[in-house]
């Protein structure tokens, strides 16, 4: 058994962080499997329902635990046949992001973002379905996505699901009324593609997808994406 997988074991429960600051043997950086997959982490920057950038992420890359990873790359490939690409936006999760995120979510006078993010909630109101203490993303084996397409310039542009990434909106909730049939259809696109590699949609998020089985479901990773 590989040294940090034991480690992870020994350590991993429901309500701990496991404070390990390398990548874990069977975690991979999904750019060194598949270079066309579009990478654009939305918490290394600003532009993100927090404001600014988010604690643990320091490089622009995507890692997954390795099942989720090569289930990943065949979901590029049967895009790509369709002449689109994956665009990511997340991927694992540190665990000291997660805090920074209820830190965020407990300092209610800050709603800086609400117009863009969150326009139909109160901030009290994020904890619990959309934010949580503890995320899987913090596993390995969840992503956060849309599909692309090229756009007249040849640049890769994520096609249009009827609310943006991290819409905390019922608008986001998949099957949700009120977006176009076209809109719908990309949603519905994107979940079977996703479906055909064994990962399953969250119904309050049409990007938030996890590979199943996990192969973490008790630990909590926290080490930085650099």
């Amino acid at each position: 058994m590989k040294t940090l997988t034991l480690i992870a074991m020994l350590l991993g429960n429901g309500s701990g962080t496991l404070p390990i600051s390398e990548v874990p043997e069977d975690f991979t950086d999904i750019s060194t499997l598949s270079a066309d997959i579009q990478v654009h982490m939305a918490y290394l920057g600003t532009n993100n329902f927090v404001g600014s950038r988010v604690d643990g992420y320091q490089a622009n890359k995507c890692y997954l635990q390795r099942d989720a990873a090569a289930a990943l790359v065949k979901v590029q490939e049967a895009a790509a046949a369709q002449g689109l690409s994956l665009w990511v936006y997340d991927c694992y999760r540190p665990q000291r992001a997660v805090n920074h995120f209820m830190r965020w979510a407990s300092d209610l006078s800050d709603t800086r973002t609400k117009a863009q993010y969150y326009p139909n909630l109160g901030k009290d109101k994020l904890v619990g379905e959309y934010i949580a203490e503890k995320s899987g993303h913090s596993r390995g084996s969840t992503i956060d996505l849309t599909l692309a397409a090229k756009d007249n310039s040849g640049n890769w542009r994520p096609i249009d699901m009827g609310s943006a990434f991290d819409m905390f909106d019922p608008v986001s909730n998949v099957g949700a009324p009120g977006i176009t049939a076209a809109q719908q259809a990309n949603r519905q696109l994107l979940e079977n593609l996703m479906h055909n590699a064994g990962f399953k949609v969250y119904s309050m998020e049409w990007w938030h997808f996890t590979h199943q089985p996990p192969v973490y479901t008790e630990q909590y990773f926290d080490f930085v994406v650099k």
